[in-house]
């Protein structure tokens, strides 16, 4: 990390010194291409600046300890050394979520895939309670939600849900969300006691814009359906109901929360294209993994990734070793702990790959 610190400074002096010369002043686009640049490398610049002021902060409250003869004294400059060794260490962490490489989709809006898997009834309940998980943790971060689509259960329950999550970083920090879910808790069906285990499989996928998506109108097969609620009863008299096909990968969405046929059409080319950008993403890892004979992430959505034990009151992430005895709080979308701790994970794999490549 010290030699790529060492060429960040050097680019950053060059371009200070650019940005002062008459040449790129008087030229507006380059001046805002290289003040980007600049703020950019000044971020890292600042906290290495301030990381080596910790340090000699630390070093020289160690040396004045060791040379102090009066105990208190001592002690208080043990304590001043310790507080910057400790902001050091902080400076150093924000310095590599700065040096990492950055996710393209981090700052896009989410479309949240929620299906009940093993379990029947109960997996659907579940599934709708993960729904209501992430919707209170969206409130918590002022994100909007909304629905795009949605099979209901007959007890109240979702066999599928889709939901749009719109705000800054939405991407960012649900992306390790994708995964199986598992639960076990006694069902509110089960007249025995008996403890079950159901599943429900959670998808995230960056919002796709049109231009990151290419869509031909002669790939697309668009039915108009009347819409349906729990059990296929018609909950509609007009055919507002859209399902769209895109033949050549044959993924199909149907939306038919919207009255009007337009909106759900709306709807489900947004839900097509972040479909097809993951689709696109998934396959370019796969080709990068093969080449460099070393999975970075494959999306993979088959590994259970946490576990609900409602008996325990435990929520643990396999990912990480780590479990919450507060599984109230964890389901009434107090995530961040989990979610903090698996960036911080991210973080650092991509730092070693990136070490690795040097």
């Amino acid at each position: 990390m010290q030699e790529r610190l060492d060429d960040i400074e050097r680019q950053y002096e060059e371009l200070t010194r650019e940005l002062s010369s008459p040449g790129v002043a008087s030229d507006p686009a380059r001046l805002r291409e290289l003040g980007k640049q600049h703020a950019e490398l000044s971020q890292i610049v600042t906290l290495r600046r301030a990381r080596q002021h910790a340090l000699s902060q630390a070093e020289e409250a160690r040396l004045m300890a060791k040379e102090e003869r009066e105990p208190e004294m001592a002690e208080y400059f043990r304590s001043e050394g310790a507080t910057a060794e400790r902001r050091a260490d902080q400076l150093t962490r924000e310095m590599q979520a700065l040096l990492a490489p950055k996710d393209p989709n981090d700052e896009k809006n989410v479309v949240l895939e929620i299906r009940a898997g093993t379990g029947g009834r109960e997996a659907a309940l579940f599934a709708a309670d993960l729904l209501e998980m992430y919707e209170r943790y969206a409130e918590r971060h002022g994100w909007r939600t909304e629905l795009l689509s949605s099979s209901p259960s007959e007890l109240g329950g979702f066999k599928e849900v889709v939901v749009d999550v719109r705000g800054k970083g939405a991407y960012s920090r649900l992306k390790h969300e994708s995964g199986v879910h598992r639960v076990q808790r006694i069902p509110v069906t089960e007249s025995g006691g008996r403890l079950h285990t159901s599943t429900a499989t959670v998808a995230v996928l960056p919002e796709a814009e049109e231009a990151d998506v290419d869509i031909h109108p002669k790939d697309l097969e668009i039915d108009v359906f009347r819409s349906s609620g729990p059990g296929g009863q018609s909950v509609n008299t007009t055919d507002s109901a859209v399902r769209i096909t895109h033949k050549p990968t044959g993924l199909k969405v149907e939306v038919q929360e919207e009255r009007s046929q337009r909106q759900n059409r709306e709807k489900a080319m947004r839900y097509l294209r972040s479909r097809l950008l993951k689709l696109a993403q998934e396959q370019q890892q796969r080709e990068e993994a093969a080449a460099r004979k070393a999975q970075v992430g494959t999306g993979e959505r088959s590994e259970k990734i946490r576990t609900y034990n409602f008996p325990q009151n435990r929520v643990t992430d396999h990912r990480l070793d780590l479990s919450v005895h507060n599984l109230p709080a964890v389901m009434a979308g107090d995530l961040d702990k989990f979610v903090d701790a698996l960036l911080e994970q991210e973080r650092q794999e991509k730092l070693a790959a990136r070490a690795g490549t040097r």
